[in-house]
């Protein structure tokens, strides 16, 4: 690896971990460049500001790297199996990172407001990636004709509050296979509802 991509490799790995036990407010542009092993100016160098370096850090380790590959392959399954890889594989990485989720959501209320808008616009991206997987399925004669935005929010939504209350609530360690299984069970009540009539 070159050596300019191990050190803003080494520096995003600090963030993560030093975010993930201090959280933003709290982890400082000193202790991430010292974890790292380079000196707060190389830090600066590369990333400009504190900000920049959490957005690449959330770019890095969140989900949305994953789901832009992700969508390269789903493309072509039928909509439930589609919703099921994506429900899937967030609900794993949320898992992985489950401490950076827990502090980022006990200190959002505090960030400063160009964080929030960091913050905002990954979430929003990944909205934006399902609302078009949901869109080119619809061409496909697999949805309805509604509001597509607010379908992409409304599962993903419903992925996070699972993960808040297994996760984080419960503190309970999700195995793949019960993964899996809440989010088969999720996808079917998302597609199909809950009244008589309409099962899969």
């Amino acid at each position: 690896m070159h050596q300019e991509d191990s050190t803003k490799k080494k520096l995003l790995e600090a963030t993560l971990e030093l975010i993930s036990v201090k959280g933003y407010l709290g982890a400082t542009t000193r202790e991430i460049a010292s974890l790292a092993g380079v000196s707060e100016l190389t830090l600066f160098r590369k990333f400009g500001k504190k900000e920049k370096l959490f957005e690449e850090m959330l770019e890095t380790y969140t989900f949305l790297p994953q789901l832009r590959n992700l969508l390269e392959d789903i493309y072509e399954m039928p909509v439930q199996e589609g919703l099921s890889t994506v429900g899937t594989e967030a609900l794993k990485t949320l898992q992985e990172r489950r401490r950076l989720v827990q502090i980022l959501l006990s200190e959002v209320s505090h960030y400063p407001q160009q964080v929030r808008k960091i913050y905002q616009f990954m979430i929003d991206n990944l909205a934006r990636m399902l609302e078009g997987y949901l869109l080119y399925r619809k061409g496909h004669g697999e949805v309805k004709n509604l509001d597509m935005d607010f379908a992409s929010y409304a599962f993903l939504r419903a992925l996070f509050m699972t993960f808040v209350h297994e996760c984080i609530i419960r503190e309970e360690e999700l195995s793949l296979k019960r993964i899996e299984s809440d989010v088969h069970r999720l996808v079917e009540i998302f597609l199909y509802g809950i009244t008589p009539g309409r099962e899969a």
